[in-house]
């Protein structure tokens, strides 16, 4: 009986490592872009501001490296009323089936887009605690990360997708438009040849890095909604805003989802790029965005 239990409990640890594995690998990704694509003289201020990552006082959420600060505000969502504030903060529900606007999804910045300006500032403020620009740039890193995934920029009031119950191979019956969205799709992304961070920046010019790099925080808030609508609900719903039927549980088959790896790929790497871009302005120069919160149409 002790085995049979073991086996019963291994398996269920197999089933439910990837949903939340996965796209802890994709954070990883984009910060390994970032990594790779900073100034040396960025690389070296970073390193010495994550030697200081003991000041969190979360030894169990490390921040030593650019890639374990990208999943540090995941991470610390276990530890309960210590980081509970931040619950809204990696996400903004923007409804796909009316004309972009932040107004509603940012109130009072509780927001992914208001708090990526506002760890930029933070981070880029040298007169603060060293603790608080630890801080900073752990949350910076996780949320540009959040704001390359479509489902944490846009939805139709069902949650981020959440509420959209979806067949996807193995985990039919099981999981939901958001969280293969947020797991499973970038993971086969990512990892689709040429895979790694040469293998996602292999070709691309310096011109279309900086393109896939620019544009302001509300800018890349438009991309993730417009992506949110074509990419994630079209492919696999059709029109996202039509009525459906409750028992209705769409199909992600192989065919959308080879379509959808160009799109999915590019994401992962725009954001690699716009965290790099944000982390030598923040770092070198002092430079962060300023809060345009109140507006956003």
């Amino acid at each position: 009986m002790p085995i049979i239990r073991l086996i019963a409990a291994l398996l269920a640890l197999t089933a439910a490592a990837p949903a939340a594995a996965y796209w802890e690998y994709t954070h990883r990704m984009v910060a390994s872009i970032a990594w790779a694509e900073v100034k040396p003289e960025t690389r070296a201020k970073l390193k010495a501001l994550m030697r200081e990552g003991g000041r969190l006082e979360t030894p169990e959420c490390p921040v030593g490296t650019l890639e374990d600060a990208s999943v540090w505000a995941d991470c610390i969502k276990p530890m309960g009323d210590r980081f509970s504030y931040q619950s809204s903060w990696h996400y903004q529900n923007v409804n796909v089936c009316k004309p972009f606007s932040l107004r509603e999804a940012c109130k009072d910045g509780n927001c992914v887009s208001a708090q990526i300006e506002r760890n930029a500032r933070l981070l880029a403020d040298k007169k603060l605690p060293v603790r608080e620009r630890v801080m900073a740039l752990a949350y910076l890193t996780h949320f540009v990360g959040d704001l390359a995934q479509p489902m944490h920029g846009g939805d139709r009031g069902d949650r981020g997708g959440n509420d959209v119950p979806v067949t996807y191979g193995i985990v039919a019956g099981r999981t939901n438009l958001h969280g293969i969205w947020d797991g499973w799709i970038p993971e086969r992304a990512v990892t689709t040849p040429p895979g790694g961070v040469q293998g996602l920046l292999g070709g691309l010019t310096p011109e279309r890095k900086a393109e896939l790099a620019g544009g302001t925080v509300e800018d890349w808030s438009r991309k993730a909604w417009e992506n949110s609508r074509t990419f994630a609900y079209t492919s696999i719903l059709g029109d996202p805003c039509r009525e459906r039927g409750k028992t209705e549980r769409p199909v992600l088959d192989e065919a959308k989802l080879q379509a959808l790896i160009p799109a999915v790929r590019e994401q992962v790497v725009a954001g690699g790029l716009r965290l790099a871009r944000m982390l030598d302005d923040a770092v070198l120069l002092g430079k962060a965005p300023q809060s345009k919160r109140g507006g956003g149409d």
